[in-house]
């Protein structure tokens, strides 16, 4: 060390130091991720006081008809405000969604404009798109899905299976580890799903992103243990 010039640490010492910050961070990344992996599979007994926000993911088809089924008998009161995301190329499934909320408004008096919002978001990938041309598309869903976020800020995400979801439930994550928003995710998988789990719920199992994964089929719950098996619920 250098005291004569003023310098406590010598150039020797910066890569030393700048190390042991590198080495520091990525410990206390990693335990943040093993604490939020190890609480997110715990049941939740502990009752909120007050309503949940909600983010609803839908996908095109089949998957936001067993959605909006699911939504059927979901206790309204409790989940709200409820955020609808649907793909930017997808209106049909969010003109459902509005017409599940139109009958709500008839039959309880609910007031759509405070409890239901409808938005929509670039997709990573279209069907028959290059995976070359899907790294760029993939980057922009993802800023995209990270804005989404940062606004709505839910409380519970909700997802069946499309694509759309993977960014969402991945910033999710990256929320939690940093302390940013602690938001559950349920995903629920197909009931067309009966040997394998679909890419979306595969990527959720693995990766622990998922609160819970909701399978209807019992093979499903024998190949991957711990899924939660439910049954059919459509």
């Amino acid at each position: 060390m250098d005291y004569g010039n003023g310098c406590f640490l010598s150039n020797m010492d910066f890569p030393i130091v700048f190390l042991l910050l590198v080495v520091g961070t990525t410990t206390l990344i990693i335990l943040r991720v093993i604490y939020i992996i190890y609480w997110s599979s715990k049941p939740v007994y502990t009752r909120s006081p007050g309503p949940l926000s909600t983010l609803i993911v839908l996908g095109s088809g089949g998957h936001t008809a067993e959605m909006l089924n699911l939504l059927a008998v979901l206790q309204k009161e409790r989940f709200k405000p409820r955020y609808y995301v649907a793909a930017a190329t997808d209106n049909m499934s969010l003109q459902k969604a509005r017409v599940l909320e139109d009958s709500l408004m008839d039959e309880i008096g609910v007031d759509m404009v405070e409890t239901a919002h409808f938005m929509q978001i670039y997709r990573s990938r279209e069907v028959g798109q290059s995976y070359i041309t899907s790294i760029g598309t993939t980057l922009i869903a993802i800023a995209h899905a990270l804005w989404l976020m940062a606004k709505m800020r839910p409380q519970v995400i909700l997802c069946n299976g499309p694509g759309t979801c993977i960014p969402i439930c991945a910033i999710s994550f990256v929320f939690k580890v940093f302390g940013i928003r602690w938001s559950s995710i349920f995903y629920v998988e197909s009931i067309a799903r009966v040997k394998r789990l679909s890419l979306s719920g595969l990527l959720l199992y693995k990766l622990h992103m998922a609160d819970q994964l909701f399978v209807q089929w019992p093979q499903l719950k024998t190949k991957y243990p711990r899924a939660n098996y439910v049954g059919r619920l459509m």
